[in-house]
């Protein structure tokens, strides 16, 4: 490529590139900067507290609680997502075939065109003691001693709101495992059913293997989304019962829009921020490895 020609994409590019900036890292800069401070949004006077923010945050009680929500739901959608996502893209490939293929694959990513907003409302009446749907199901198949509060008691809080999130975005990542499977060659499996493999050893020998780099990125996006979830929590418990429910979101809005401590929520956006990139180059850094081995 001639300087010209570099200089003609360098000019392309710039637009976005300066948005991306402007709009991205200027503020992620500042926002570590202000969690050095204490600041009210009502009154502008900023006061260096150094890492005193950050000592705080290292004992809040509320911090471990959101953290280990977090990592929880991580978990969970992680093997349910991508994990039971893989399984149910891989028996879409082999057995449904054609329009039913099709008509199964809008099904599965229905939910995740739904507003989280109207996702959780919905579910705050299936899961209602009342009225809710799914009470009316274990007295219905005689498990009526199981129904409660769901989203009352700490205990089932969020696991309640997990489960929701999961009905909503395993067909979602159930569509793009299927796209990566679907470019395997047909040629692989044959010659794994003429060496005698099965269908789970084709599963594992195959599939696994030939879409581990999808299966990778899903897996950051998961987690990324993980330690971003918030609406899900407000819109159905907003961080009750008890605190049970709080997550690091959570915590967040509530310290700089309720308790107007903004610059102890900016230093919760900066842990956040930092353990999301300290995750995602892990994840960057095993698939590279990964991919050299194979």
């Amino acid at each position: 490529m001639t300087l010209r020609s570099r200089r003609g994409a360098l000019l392309w590019v710039a637009p976005a590139l300066l948005l991306v900036l402007v709009l991205l890292y200027v503020p992620l800069l500042q926002n570590i900067r202000l969690s050095f401070y204490t600041w009210s949004i009502f009154d502008q006077q900023m006061n260096f507290v150094g890492l005193e923010n950050f000592r705080k945050a290292f004992s809040d009680p509320f911090l471990g609680v959101a953290l280990r929500n977090n990592i929880a739901y991580a978990a969970i959608s992680v093997i349910v997502q991508v994990g039971f996502g893989l399984v149910l893209a891989s028996l879409l490939d082999r057995f449904a075939k054609g329009r039913l293929q099709a008509f199964l694959r809008s099904v599965y990513f229905l939910p995740a065109t739904i507003s989280m907003t109207v996702t959780g409302v919905l579910f705050t009446f299936v899961y209602d003691p009342q009225v809710g749907f799914l009470n009316a199901a274990l007295e219905a198949v005689g498990l009526g001693s199981l129904s409660r509060a769901w989203l009352a008691e700490p205990g089932t809080a969020m696991g309640a709101i997990i489960a929701m999130s999961q009905w909503q975005w395993t067909g979602y990542v159930t569509a793009l495992l299927l796209v990566a499977i679907q470019r395997i060659p047909g040629e692989l499996y044959e010659a794994a059913s003429l060496d005698g493999a099965g269908p789970v050893r084709q599963f594992l020998s195959v599939t696994v293997p030939l879409t581990r780099e999808m299966v990778a990125i899903l897996t950051l996006v998961t987690v990324s989304n993980a330690l971003l979830l918030f609406n899900e929590v407000i819109v159905m418990t907003n961080g009750g019962p008890n605190n049970s429910t709080q997550v690091l979101g959570t915590i967040i809005y509530q310290n700089a829009f309720v308790n107007d401590r903004m610059g102890y929520a900016a230093t919760m956006s900066t842990l956040v921020l930092l353990l999301t990139m300290a995750l995602g180059v892990g994840q960057l850094l095993w698939t590279r490895r990964r991919r050299v081995t194979l």
